[in-house]
C-alpha cells in the first residue's frame, strides 16, 4: 500500500480528488502546466485509515458519528511504516539540511466553488523534516472538531467520518506575500485583478492581523487603483511556535512604504489570470515573493462569484425608497409594465412641458423607458436613470436635494456619479444659459397658470371616468379595450398638472424646509412640519372623518357594533342593512372611496368594493370604545400650527423681505402638498377604473379559453394582454406564459425580499441573482436590518411625545388596532387611513416627509416618524414605547415578553 502521493505522478483524472484532496488536485495541474509551485507530495487517506486501531475503526463506522466517536478520531497517529514513509518522502523533498516545510489539509471537498474550508482545518508551518509526522497527527485530528463537523452540516455536506489528504509543501520563507484575485471579488468585475500584499508571510493577511496594501489591475497591466495600508504588524518564522509563525513589528518607516513594486504587482496579476485561463474560472490564489521570485502556493476560485454573473454592463442602482408605499410586495407583470408605461409616458410629457427640446427627450428614450425595473418580483426605482433624467434641469444640484427627500432617498449618490452625471449633460457656456432661460420660463409660466391647470384637468378627468355608457360586464373583448385606449389617450398620457405639481411640490418643500434652517434657526429641522399641521381641503383625512363619523352614528347599538367589529362579512353587512342611516353611511363611503384598497395602485389587489371588511372592521371596533368621537388626534394639538407660525413671525420680525418670502414659499407649500394628496386620490380614481377595465377583460379571455380563469390576466404584461385582442393574429399561448410566471413568482416568494438598495452591472437575469454593492454577495442572502439597540431614529414627520403599547400590523383588512394603539407598519397606503383615528401615534418603516403616511399625519395632528430602519424586525406587538415625533427618536422602553414576565 502507497501512502504517498508525489506531485507528479501520473494519475488518472477520476482519482485525483481521491489521492490529492482538493487542494492538491489544483496544485498537481499547476504544477504538471509548469507553473511555479514549490515542490510538494501528498499523504493519502490510505495512511490514516492503515493507522487506525480497533477502537479506532469501529467509530470510523458509525454514519453519522457520535460526539465520543469523534473524539477517538482525534487520537489517531500514524503507524510506524506510515511515518518511515512520510520520512523517506520528506528527504527526497528537502534541497539541503535546513529546509523546512509546509503542513496542510486538502480535503475531498476543500477550495471547491461552493465551499472553501478556509480556516477550517489546521495548517502548519516553518516544521523540521522530524517534526512532520506529529503535524500530519495534527491535521488529521483537526478534521474531527465540532467546528468542523457543524461547518460540513450547515452546508449539507456529508458527514462520513473522514480525514483529510495531507500536502507537504517545501516552505518559503517570505519577504512579502498575499493573496490575488483574476477577477473583482467584491463588484463582479472580470477585467480588473486584485492584488493584496504584505510584508512577510500571508498568514497576517488571512488572519486579519494585518492590513494590506490594495492595487487593481486592469487587463493591459495598468494599475488603476492602488491602496497603501499602515502595515505595522507582520508575520515571519518562528522557532518557538507551534504553528511556526509569529508576529512581529514592522519598522515605522517601512509600514507605509507599498509592500510591492509596480513590475512585481504586474508579475502577480498575470499569475493570477494565468491560473484563471488554465482552471477556465475566476481564481483566488496565495503567492509569495523571495529573493526576487515569486512562487504560486495555492489556486481555488472566488466562492464569491459563484452566483454573481460577469460584469459586462453598466451599473445600475436600485432603490425601493418611496414606491415600496404604492407598490410593495410582489407585483404582478400587469401591474409593473402599465405602471412602466405611465410613468414613460407621463415623465416625456412633464419634460415637453418645461421646454427640454423633443430631440434632447428622444435622446434619452432608453432612460424614459427604463425609470422602474422589476426584481424578484419587486417594484424598484432604477435610480440612476432618474437621477440622469433629473440632470436635464437647471438647478440640478438644489434640485437633485429635494427628489431625494420627496423619494425617501436615503443614500446620496457617491460625488464621482453624480460628476459624471452632470458631465454627461454639458453643453457650452451659452448654450447652457439659453437651456437655463428657456426651462425657467416655462417653469414661471406653468406655476402662473397651475391652478387654471388643475381646474381643466379635474373637469377632463371627472369627464372620462363618467363615461360609462354601459356595465363592463356587457363588453366584448374589443369594446373593453377601447375603453382602456381611450382613457389612456385622455387620461394616463395627458397626466401634465398633477406632475407639474408634483415637482412644486418637491421645489417649494425643499425651499420651505431650508428656510426654517437658515432663516429661523430651526436646527432640529422640524419647525417645517409643524407649520404643514391642520391645513384643511385634504381628501385623504376624509376617509377617517367618515369612518368617525360611522362609528359614532352606529354606537348606540351593541348588536351591531359586534356584528361589524367580529362577524362575517356577510353577517356584518346583513345586520348594517337593518339600520337605515348606518346603511346610507356604508354607501356614502363606498360611492367615494369604494377603489381604496391595500395596494391601490396594484391592479391585482381587490378593492374595498371587492372586499368592504376591511371598512367594516374600522368601524366596528373604534365604535365598541366608550367615546368613539373622542378619539379624534387633532383635537391633542390645537395650537401646533399657530406656535410654528408665531416663531417664525419673532425669527423675522427685523427682515420683512425674508418675510415675504418666506410667506410666499409658505402659501406655495402648503397649497402644493395638499393638492399633490388630492391628486393621489384622482389617480387612485382612474387605477380603479383601469383595474375594473382588466378584470372584465381577463373574464372575456377566460370565457374564450386564452386563459384558465379572469385574474390570471394579471401575469400577461400590458402589450400580451392588449395583443390577445388587438393582434389576434400573434399565436402566442397565453395560459402557458401565465403558468410559467405564476412558478416564477411562486419561487420568488419563498426566497428573500432583495435589500432596500443594491447595485447590479449589465442586465438583472430573470431570477434576480445579482450582484449587491458592497462585498460581493449574492443577492439571495438578502440585507438584514441594522441593530441599533433600544433606540432608533428615523425622519420625524409631525411632532409630539407619544408612550404607548405596539401593534405592528402587516395586513390592515385584519388589523385589530385599540384606540390609543401606536400603529407600527412597514409602509403605508391610503387605504391605511381607516387604522389611523384609533392611533395614538405611527412609526412606519418606510417612506419620507412627503409620504402619504406623513403627509395625512400631519394634517390629523398624529406624532409620526418615517424612515426607520428594521422597524418591524425590532418590534414586537405589545412592546411598550415612547417616541417624539419631531426629532424622530425612538426607544423601546419595555418589550412585550419582560411586560408579560412582570405581570
Amino acid at each position: 500500500m502507497s501512502y504517498i502521493v508525489q506531485a507528479d505522478d501520473d494519475v488518472a483524472a477520476g482519482d485525483a480528488t481521491a489521492l490529492f484532496g482538493g487542494k492538491g488536485r489544483a496544485l498537481a495541474s499547476l504544477t504538471a502546466s509548469g507553473m511555479p509551485v514549490p515542490p510538494w507530495f501528498a499523504i493519502s487517506t490510505d495512511a490514516w485509515r492503515a493507522s487506525l486501531t480497533p477502537e479506532q475503526r469501529a467509530a470510523a463506522s458509525h454514519v453519522p458519528p457520535t460526539d465520543d466517536d469523534m473524539t477517538t478520531l482525534g487520537a489517531v497517529r500514524p503507524r510506524e511504516d506510515v511515518v518511515a514513509a512520510i520520512d523517506d518522502a520528506v528527504r527526497s523533498l528537502a534541497a539541503g539540511s535546513g529546509d523546512v516545510f509546509a503542513v496542510r489539509s486538502s480535503a475531498a471537498d476543500e477550495d471547491a466553488a461552493q465551499q472553501s474550508f478556509a480556516g477550517q482545518l489546521e495548517s502548519y508551518l516553518f516544521v523540521s523534516a522530524e517534526q512532520v509526522a506529529d503535524r500530519v497527527a495534527r491535521v488529521w485530528s483537526s478534521a474531527f472538531t465540532e467546528r468542523v463537523a457543524a461547518y460540513r452540516r450547515n452546508r449539507g455536506l456529508s458527514m462520513v467520518p473522514a480525514p483529510p489528504v495531507v500536502l507537504v509543501q517545501r516552505m518559503i520563507d517570505a519577504d512579502v506575500s498575499g493573496v490575488a484575485f483574476s477577477a473583482d471579488p467584491v463588484s463582479g468585475a472580470r477585467d480588473i485583478a486584485v492584488v493584496s500584499a504584505v510584508f512577510g508571510l500571508g498568514t497576517a493577511l488571512v488572519s486579519g492581523e494585518a492590513d494590506a496594501d490594495t492595487f487593481k489591475v486592469d487587463r493591459d497591466g495598468r494599475i488603476v487603483d492602488r491602496i497603501i495600508a499602515d502595515k505595522r504588524m507582520a508575520h515571519r518564522r518562528s522557532a518557538t511556535s507551534v504553528e511556526g509563525v509569529e508576529t512581529v513589528e514592522v519598522a515605522a518607516d517601512r509600514a507605509k512604504q507599498p509592500a510591492l513594486y509596480d513590475a512585481a504587482i504586474g508579475d502577480v496579476a498575470r499569475l493570477a489570470r494565468t491560473a484563471e485561463q488554465h482552471f477556465g474560472a475566476p481564481q483566488d490564489i496565495e503567492w509569495a515573493y523571495r529573493g526576487g521570485r515569486l512562487s504560486l502556493l495555492q489556486a481555488r476560485p472566488i466562492t464569491s462569484l459563484a452566483a454573481t454573473p460577469a460584469r459586462s454592463g453598466d451599473v445600475t442602482i436600485w432603490d425601493n425608497s418611496n414606491i415600496a408605499e404604492s407598490y410593495g410586495g410582489m407585483t404582478t407583470p400587469l401591474t409593473f409594465t402599465f405602471a412602466q408605461h405611465a410613468y414613460d409616458s407621463a415623465y416625456r410629457q412633464f419634460f415637453r412641458l418645461l421646454a427640454i427640446p423633443d430631440r434632447v427627450v428622444e435622446a434619452h428614450d432608453e432612460t424614459f423607458r427604463n425609470m422602474l425595473g422589476l426584481i424578484r418580483g419587486r417594484i424598484f426605482y432604477n435610480l440612476l436613470n432618474w437621477y440622469r433624467l433629473l440632470a436635464l434641469l437647471p438647478g440640478f444640484r438644489i434640485n437633485r436635494r429635494f427628489m431625494e427627500q420627496m423619494m425617501g432617498v436615503k443614500e446620496a449618490l457617491p460625488e464621482s456619479v453624480l460628476a459624471g452625471l452632470r458631465g454627461a449633460q454639458a453643453a457650452g457656456r451659452l448654450a447652457d444659459a439659453f437651456a437655463v432661460a428657456r426651462t425657467s420660463a416655462a417653469l414661471a409660466w406653468h406655476h402662473l397658470t397651475l391652478r387654471a391647470r388643475m381646474r381643466r384637468f379635474y373637469r377632463v378627468f371627472d369627464a372620462a371616468l363618467a363615461s360609462d355608457p354601459e356595465p363592463l360586464a356587457a363588453l366584448g373583448p374589443e369594446e373593453i379595450v377601447r375603453e382602456y385606449r381611450r382613457l389612456e389617450r385622455r387620461l394616463v398620457n395627458d397626466w401634465d398638472a398633477p406632475l407639474i405639481n408634483d415637482f412644486f411640490a418637491m421645489i417649494f418643500y425643499g425651499l420651505l424646509r431650508r428656510a426654517c434652517s437658515t432663516w429661523c434657526g430651526d436646527s432640529a429641522g422640524t419647525l417645517q412640519n409643524d407649520l404643514l399641521c391642520g391645513q384643511g381641503g385634504m381628501i385623504s383625512t376624509r376617509p377617517a372623518e367618515a369612518i368617525r363619523e360611522f362609528a359614532a352614528a352606529v354606537a348606540a347599538d351593541p348588536g351591531l357594533v359586534e356584528a361589524l367589529a367580529n362577524a362575517p362579512t356577510s353577517e356584518a353587512l346583513a345586520a348594517l342593512r337593518r339600520d337605515h342611516g348606518a346603511t346610507e353611511l356604508f354607501e356614502r363611503y363606498m360611492r367615494d372611496f369604494g377603489d381604496r384598497c391595500d395596494g391601490e395602485l396594484k391592479l391585482e389587489s381587490p378593492t374595498l368594493s371587492d372586499d368592504p371588511s376591511m371598512l367594516l372592521r374600522a368601524v366596528g371596533r373604534l365604535a365598541s370604545q366608550p367615546s368613539p368621537a373622542s378619539t379624534d388626534p387633532t383635537e391633542q394639538h390645537p395650537s401646533l400650527r399657530a406656535a410654528a407660525e408665531e416663531r417664525v413671525a419673532k425669527a423675522l420680525a427685523r427682515a420683512p423681505l425674508r418675510r415675504a418670502m418666506f410667506a410666499w414659499i409658505l402659501r406655495n407649500a402648503r397649497g402644493r402638498i395638499v393638492d399633490r394628496e388630492n391628486l393621489r386620490f384622482a389617480r387612485t380614481r382612474l387605477f380603479g377604473r383601469i383595474r375594473a377595465i382588466f378584470v372584465a377583460l381577463g373574464a372575456r379571455l377566460a370565457e374564450r379559453g386564452l386563459l384558465d380563469e379572469p385574474r390570471d390576466i394579471f401575469y400577461l404584461e400590458l402589450a400580451e394582454a392588449l395583443g390577445a385582442v388587438e393582434n389576434p393574429g400573434a399565436a402566442v399561448d397565453l395560459r402557458a406564459r401565465v403558468a410559467a410566471r405564476k412558478a416564477e413568482f411562486e419561487r420568488y416568494r419563498h426566497m428573500p425580499a432583495p435589500p432596500d438598495r443594491f447595485v447590479t452591472h449589465g442586465p438583472v437575469g430573470s431570477g434576480g441573482d445579482v450582484s449587491i454593492d458592497g462585498g460581493g454577495v449574492a443577492l439571495t442572502e438578502g440585507m438584514a436590518p441594522r441593530a441599533a439597540g433600544e433606540t432608533r431614529t428615523g425622519t420625524g414627520c409631525c411632532p409630539g411625545v407619544v408612550r404607548g403599547t405596539v401593534r405592528v400590523v402587516r395586513d390592515p383588512h385584519t388589523a385589530t388596532l385599540r384606540p390609543g394603539d401606536v400603529l407600527v407598519a412597514e409602509r403605508t397606503d391610503p387605504s391605511w387611513v381607516m387604522l389611523f383615528p384609533a392611533a395614538s401615534g405611527i412609526l412606519v418603516e418606510r417612506g419620507s416627509l412627503l409620504s402619504h403616511a406623513a403627509i395625512v399625519a400631519r394634517e390629523m395632528g398624529i406624532p409620526a416618524i418615517v424612515s426607520i430602519e428594521g422597524l418591524t424586525s425590532w418590534l414586537k406587538d405589545g412592546d411598550q414605547v415612547e417616541f417624539d415625533g419631531a426629532s424622530g427618536v425612538l426607544t423601546r422602553i419595555q418589550p412585550a415578553a419582560e411586560l408579560a414576565h412582570a405581570q
